[in-house]
């Protein structure tokens, strides 16, 4: 008698640690959470959710940011960390968030931040005359290095003579590892543009650095379009004509402004979706806005980057068939106006989670790969 095959054998059960966070992250993180149960339903298959209470409410109530040890335990128990955002005003200095965001990208050696920019639909974007085909690129973040560090210090804070030292770090491997995840997606995808952002022509020593591992990486990929563009250069071109773009690999600082940027150009804040990654060691997913004090508790936060999030979990998680079927209901959801009104809808936060999640249950997802 042959064995069964492999697909109809059930998968194994797959671990999500959760981190709400502060604020709207606590309401967009629980619409995520209600799309991957309806995903996992349709699919027959097994996710196991775990919630951590890592918060500003926690921090004032006992001190604690990032536990000791939380990142090992992430790493060696759950498959994947779903992430809401973190900020309480309450909280200055917002230490928390730093201890606990930081520090987990930090510990986790998560190199990578990946931020699509993908158009849902032409009416969201504020470009004229663009569509779905124009903006559809993804954003690479050096994620672990440059200015992000926390390397420096201030001496006679408060006095007229005040100084202020803030250091940048780049390293070969750093930089080495980050162009190569770029230019490797770049051929898995069947993406043949690549463009590469630094300031050398001003910071020439730590960005000069990422000139040479450049020029020594492009060499490898002989298929793809690989170009260098200084970063003012490229934010106008962004706006200009972003269909020139498919990969765009870029140092912390100045990534983490130009996905920024991408968001609002395919619908604002609350559609964009992020993964902090090390290939073959547990992700942390997260929308790119923040805790939004002023609307939290409000049931008014676009949940769509939140479950953009989860998408793109699933697929580093190898559920790429679930990842479409969650991606599709979000587009769904926006083409027939089932959103919040920051992008021209009626519905409460709950409302689209619902709504996606009734999709998904209604359409199913064919059978799993």
């Amino acid at each position: 008698m042959l064995p069964p095959s492999d697909a109809a054998s059930p998968r194994p059960a797959k671990r999500i640690a959760v981190i709400p966070g502060d604020g709207a992250g606590v309401e967009v993180t629980a619409e995520a959470v209600k799309a991957l149960h309806a995903v996992s339903a349709a699919a027959g298959a097994t996710l196991e959710f775990q919630h951590f209470d890592w918060s500003a409410e926690r921090y004032l109530r006992d001190g604690t940011t990032l536990p000791a040890g939380a990142a090992e335990m992430l790493a060696a128990e759950f498959d994947a960390i779903l992430f809401g955002a973190l900020g309480d005003p309450r909280i200055a200095d917002n230490r928390h968030a730093a201890d606990i965001l930081l520090g987990l990208r930090f510990q986790l050696d998560l190199y990578v931040n990946a931020r699509p920019c993908q158009l849902l639909d032409a009416r969201l974007t504020p470009l004229r005359d663009r569509g779905e085909r124009d903006l559809d690129f993804i954003l690479f973040r050096e994620n672990s290095e440059g200015l992000y560090v926390n390397i420096g210090g201030v001496f006679k804070r408060g006095s007229a003579d005040e100084i202020a030292v803030q250091e940048q770090i780049n390293t070969r491997k750093g930089v080495e590892r980050i162009l190569r995840y770029g230019f490797e997606y770049a051929r898995r995808e069947k993406r043949s543009r690549l463009c590469m952002t630094d300031k050398s022509n001003a910071l020439p020593h730590g960005h000069g650095l990422w000139q040479r591992v450049f020029a020594a990486l492009r060499a490898e990929y002989p298929e793809i379009e690989s170009r260098h563009l200084y970063v003012d250069a490229l934010a106008a071109e962004m706006v200009r004509d972003p269909a020139q773009f498919q990969v765009i690999v870029a140092p912390n600082l100045l990534g983490d402004i130009l996905s920024d940027l991408g968001a609002q150009l395919v619908g604002g804040m609350g559609v964009a979706p992020s993964a902090n990654l090390h290939p073959g060691r547990v992700g942390l997913f997260e929308p790119v806005h923040g805790s939004a004090p002023k609307i939290a508790g409000r049931n008014l936060a676009n949940p769509i980057g939140s479950v953009l999030s989860a998408a793109m979990l699933l697929e580093e998680i190898g559920w790429p068939a679930e990842a479409a079927a969650l991606r599709e209901a979000v587009r769904a959801s926006v083409r027939e106006g089932k959103t919040t009104s920051d992008i021209g809808g009626s519905l409460g936060t709950s409302q689209v989670g619902d709504w996606i999640a009734d999709r998904i249950a209604r359409q199913g997802l064919g059978r799993p790969r």
